[in-house]
This record gives structure tokens, C-alpha cells and sequence, in this order.
């Protein structure tokens, strides 16, 4: 049985999409998955990250790939990459056009980071409608989220018009998460903190939602 496959997608840039892919990757890791991240934004953020935790400890990226591909290689390397972990995910360029469509038709599930803004929000109907028109089922992930705000509860009440799941978890505007990426590393990992409930409540709702997709 093939693993699957996460594609995670904005077109508006620093919505946190590296965030998510990342720790979501050891999301799943902590749960026991084999992950694979594949990094097709030039910028390499991805792989960055994971360069970084791989020279702290190769134990580190136990049951762990990393590979690069380009939008019209992206299929390939999906397949491939699935027949050998269980979770693949795909860090895909800050844009919402013809080149992100390969991404999103190998994907079983399309992961919709949205930093607490109107901005954020409305760059968000570009990736939705080409989810839509490759009938694949997406998932809003608020990142950044400040409870109680008035910010806040706008955005979250613009989000519930749009034709899109949101996810329940949320990752909070801790300091933790860009800490982490810097080093390598998860908000997950280390003691427990409110940051690696949200990551593991996150992780918990993708498999479930893989699951019975």
C-alpha cells in the first residue's frame, strides 16, 4: 500500500507553509510514520531545515528522506517517494498558477496555511480554486492564531465562507515554532509546551482525515 501524499500550498508568501510542513513532519514521526519531504520552492526553506537537523544528528532524520524536485517532476518524485514512506510532503512555491497544479493532482489531501490575516485570507481562493478544479480535498490551517482578538474572529468568520474545510488544531503566534525551524527541530520536540499539543492535535486531524479520505 502507497503512502500519502500532502501538498502543502499559498499563494501568499510567509503564510507559513515550511512551518507546517515541518512539523507536521515530525507530527508524524512522533506517531511512528516514515515521512518524506519534498522541497519544490526555490527558495529551499525545507531543505534547509532539514540540512540543519540532519548536521546536529543524523539519528535525528531516522526513518526520514528529503529530496528536491521541479513543478514538472513533482508526479515522479511523489510516486516514488510513496512507495516507501507512509506520509510524503510536498513544500510547494508561493504562488497560485499552472505550475502548482502538478503538486496539487499527486496530493491526497491540500494543506491551506492561513497567517491571521485578511491578506492571508484572500490569497487563499486562488490555491482553493485550483484544488477545486483538480477535486482534491483542502484543508485550512490557521497559523499564528491569537486568541481573543478581534483580528481574530474576523478572519475566522471570513474563512467559514469559504468552500474549504477548516482544521479544529491551530498553531498559535508562539516564538517557538521560528525558534525551532532555525534550529532544526520541531515545536514538538523537547518538553512539553502548548506548542506540541497544537502540532500533535494538528497531526492527529491530517491522519485522520487521510484516513478516511
Amino acid at each position: 500500500m502507497s503512502g500519502s501524499v500532502i501538498t502543502v500550498a499559498q499563494q501568499k508568501g510567509g503564510s507559513g507553509k515550511t512551518t507546517v510542513a515541518a512539523n507536521l513532519a515530525i507530527g508524524f514521526r512522533r506517531m511512528g510514520r516514515s515521512v518524506a519531504l519534498v522541497d519544490i520552492d526555490p527558495q529551499g526553506s525545507l531543505g534547509r531545515w532539514f540540512m540543519t537537523r540532519l548536521e546536529q544528528d543524523p539519528a535525528l532524520v531516522e526513518g526520514m528522506e528529503f529530496a528536491t524536485s521541479s513543478a514538472w517532476g513533482i508526479t515522479y518524485e511523489c510516486r516514488k517517494l510513496s512507495d516507501n514512506f507512509d506520509i510524503v510532503i510536498v513544500d510547494t512555491p508561493p504562488k497560485a498558477d499552472s505550475d502548482l497544479r502538478p503538486a496539487l493532482r499527486c496530493a491526497d489531501l491540500v494543506i491551506v496555511p492561513v497567517s491571521m490575516s485578511h491578506v492571508d485570507l484572500w490569497a487563499t481562493e486562488g490555491v482553493l480554486d485550483l484544488a477545486k478544479r483538480e477535486d482534491k480535498e483542502a484543508l485550512i490551517v490557521m497559523n499564528r492564531a491569537r486568541a481573543g482578538t478581534r483580528l481574530s474572529a474576523d478572519v475566522a468568520q471570513a474563512a467559514d465562507k469559504l468552500t474549504a474545510r477548516i482544521a479544529s488544531a491551530q498553531f498559535a503566534n508562539r516564538v517557538i515554532y521560528a525558534e525551532a525551524l532555525g534550529q532544526g527541530r520541531s515545536a514538538a520536540e523537547g518538553s512539553k509546551t502548548p506548542a506540541r499539543g497544537e502540532v500533535d492535535a494538528l497531526t492527529a486531524e491530517v491522519a485522520a482525515l487521510l484516513a478516511n479520505g
